[in-house]
């Protein structure tokens, strides 16, 4: 499998975290909240369409509201491959601390 980005790695982890809430404004807020680091609107909806293109993710509209001017929101959801992306990556960093002497005495498991 093609490895993720880190920021593709954050993207599915901040969806899988939000839930049924999981869409562009709060979707940047949470990984704001994580890291500091204000993302742009093209550097979450880029890779969202790149992550939904490769299946590891779906998304679909809600109903309009009227809190947005009548506009729906896409909300987006990890599908089952990206799951199992996200495990494989979460193995892989593993092994590469692992060599990392430092690690030795990290909590990394």
């Amino acid at each position: 499998m093609k490895l993720l980005s880190r920021t593709e790695e954050f993207l599915l982890l901040a969806i899988l975290a939000l839930g049924e809430d999981a869409y562009g404004i709060p979707i940047r807020k949470h990984l704001y909240e994580l890291t500091g680091k204000k993302y742009s609107i093209g550097a979450v909806y880029v890779p969202l369409e790149r992550l939904e293109a490769r299946g590891l993710l779906s998304s679909y509209e809600t109903e309009p509201t009227p809190e947005r001017g009548g506009r729906s929101k896409r909300c987006y959801q990890v599908s089952a491959k990206g799951i199992s992306a996200l495990e494989e990556i979460w193995q892989l960093n593993k092994t590469i601390w692992k060599s990392f002497p430092a690690a030795q005495t990290m909590a990394y498991s």
